[in-house]
């Protein structure tokens, strides 16, 4: 366990934060003492970003795979070597063609198990879709090639944690996507990961009605009586510490959820507009569910910023502490979890 873990990072839209964020968190040499930083793009991308940022000290160790990663050095896979077009602050084909290329490739060595962990910078969700990416996002995208049947979009912070039961989908799609089946998965998925991602031993998870006032007892929708009740019974007969449904608005505002350990909602927005609020910066979101680790900072491209030098790179850097986290507590589980203590019939006859 005191060997540093290969982090590997993708590097999102050329044109939007992705590269800021990611060398303003590279450039402090700290980083280097918890994790092995790997970076998929191309040294000369990065060279036109480290310019804009103003940030001259960082010099990427360019290797071939990520078994020549240095363990104190900022390091790149060059995923391309053709020169690319950067146009900062636009949408453009081109900032999703190298998008994908440097995602493909860092799944790729996850996939291997050359890669202890991934994080993933910013995608523009348009101009990435191509005929090997037809997803709605990353969660989709890396559902399928970990070939896991179910995962939970989890944003997490020290705050507040939040997971969503329908994630990215029109609005008008919600109530009829909802199904008890559905989110007593969505529950058991975040119960499981509360117990081994982050060391809760015993779960107290919220979970919120769909309607406002969460329902009323059905004069304003009859989702939370025939689907979202259901299920939290379902729950709690499956040993899982559910509660609610809660009225998203209030729930929020008069702080309810500090008394829970994770929050479960019922779309999107629901869920991550009060965590971006509440958890500002400091927020990450998580793929709970899948075999290996993936997180990503809880903020888009940001073109309207993008070359500026205004981006922050708080998130990105707790995405990559929270990937290191999730990893050592699995494998640590794991170990615990391996040879256990098997008790003798000596020692039951004496209690």
């Amino acid at each position: 366990m005191s060997e540093k873990l290969k982090i590997g990072i993708s590097i999102g839209d050329v044109n939007g934060i992705g590269m800021e964020v990611i060398i303003k968190t590279l450039a402090d040499a700290r980083i280097y003492e918890y994790c092995t930083p790997i970076v998929y793009g191309h040294t000369k991308v990065a060279s036109f970003h480290r310019r804009t940022v103003q940030v001259h000290d960082l010099n990427f160790n360019v290797i071939e795979s990520a078994a020549d990663a240095h363990h104190k050095k900022a390091n790149m896979i060059n995923c391309w070597e053709e020169d690319v077009k950067i146009e900062l602050g636009l949408s453009t084909p081109t900032g999703g063609k190298y998008a994908f290329m440097s995602l493909q490739r860092a799944t790729d060595d996850l996939v291997a198990g050359e890669i202890d962990a991934l994080v993933t910078a910013p995608i523009n969700k348009d101009n990435i879709q191509n005929e090997e990416f037809k997803f709605p996002g990353h969660t989709e995208y890396l559902q399928e090639r970990a070939n896991s049947p179910e995962v939970l979009m989890f944003l997490v912070s020290e705050t507040l944690k939040v997971g969503v039961v329908t994630g990215h989908i029109p609005v008008s799609q919600i109530a009829q996507s909802l199904t008890a089946d559905k989110i007593v998965a969505k529950l058991k998925l975040m119960n499981t990961s509360l117990k081994q991602d982050f060391w809760i031993r015993k779960p107290k998870i919220a979970v919120l009605g769909l309607n406002p006032h969460a329902g009323d007892n059905g004069l304003i929708g009859s989702e939370e009586k025939e689907i979202i009740i259901p299920a939290l019974e379902a729950a709690r007969d499956n040993g899982i510490m559910a509660f609610g449904p809660y009225p998203a608005d209030g729930f929020f505002a008069n702080g309810t959820y500090m008394q829970f350990d994770a929050v479960l909602a019922m779309y999107h927005d629901q869920g991550l507009i009060p965590f971006k609020q509440i958890s500002f910066e400091s927020g990450v979101n998580y793929t709970a569910g899948l075999s290996f680790v993936r997180t990503s900072p809880d903020h888009g491209t940001a073109y309207d910023i993008a070359g500026k030098n205004k981006a922050s790179e708080v998130s990105f850097r707790e995405a990559m502490f929270e990937a290191i986290h999730i990893v050592k507590h699995r494998r640590e589980t794991a170990e615990l979890n391996e040879n256990p203590l098997q008790f003798s019939k000596l020692s039951r006859d004496r209690d």
